[in-house]
């Protein structure tokens, strides 16, 4: 009964914010045509529900060939790959706001587990990999929230001469995976509906602690992300 409730309400709530957000979404349009590249929208390839394989949909914030430039998949703070309005679009989360439209479509749920691309995906643990996505993926999840400053992280580590990608799977990938397998141990209405408010409340306050206050079960994080977080 949860998932169909669920299920139903994300669509609803997609479809009435895409007619509210449509005043805010096509001024951003016409400003990715006449800067960057000139193209709105990103396409990409993410596992989703039951590790199918989906398009995900996102404001284009980054060069189109910008997966084989230097970096790879990784992004990081003042990326010199990020376009001219990219970089405020992704600080804001706006760029996420297409994404709406897999919710839609049934691609997504607006909270759980992140898709991830395949690359990424097989970072995770092989247990992990066979259970995360027995759920809809979302829009926004415990992961998106405690990874907030992600990128900051990642300039850290660069910073620091350390490799980056190797912290990603064995520091970011492990401890993501642990706490999206918490979510689906506890999933309920009022964790979702908390998830939503705290994606919100920690971009106004980036140094909050309230997940981790509210969900006191929550998996510690590991060492090495407490030295750099």
């Amino acid at each position: 009964m949860y998932f169909y409730i669920k299920r139903l309400m994300d669509f609803l709530v997609a479809t009435i914010l895409l007619l509210l957000l449509s005043p805010l979404m096509i001024p951003i349009m016409i400003g990715l045509m006449a800067t960057g590249e000139g193209y709105i929208w990103y396409f990409q390839k993410r596992i989703g529900y039951k590790n199918r394989v989906f398009d995900i949909w996102k404001f284009a914030t980054m060069l189109k060939d910008s997966p084989n430039m230097k970096g790879g998949i990784i992004t990081s703070k003042r990326d010199p790959r990020i376009t001219p309005m990219g970089g405020f679009l992704r600080k804001s989360k706006i760029n996420e706001l297409p994404q709406l439209i897999n919710v839609l479509k049934g691609d997504l749920s607006f909270v759980g587990p992140r898709p991830l691309m395949e690359k990424s995906f097989k970072t995770y643990p092989g247990e992990i990999q066979k259970m995360i996505y027995n759920v809809l993926p979302g829009i926004t999840g415990i992961g998106s929230i405690v990874f907030r400053n992600e990128e900051d992280i990642l300039a850290e580590i660069r910073g620091n001469g350390e490799d980056e990608w190797a912290f990603y799977s064995n520091v970011i990938y492990p401890y993501k995976g642990k706490m999206e397998m918490w979510y689906q141990k506890n999933q309920s209405f009022f964790l979702d509906f908390f998830i939503l408010f705290c994606s919100g409340w920690v971009i106004l306050f980036p140094k909050s602690n309230l997940l981790y206050k509210v969900c006191k079960t929550l998996p510690l994080k590991p060492q090495a992300l407490l030295q750099v977080d």
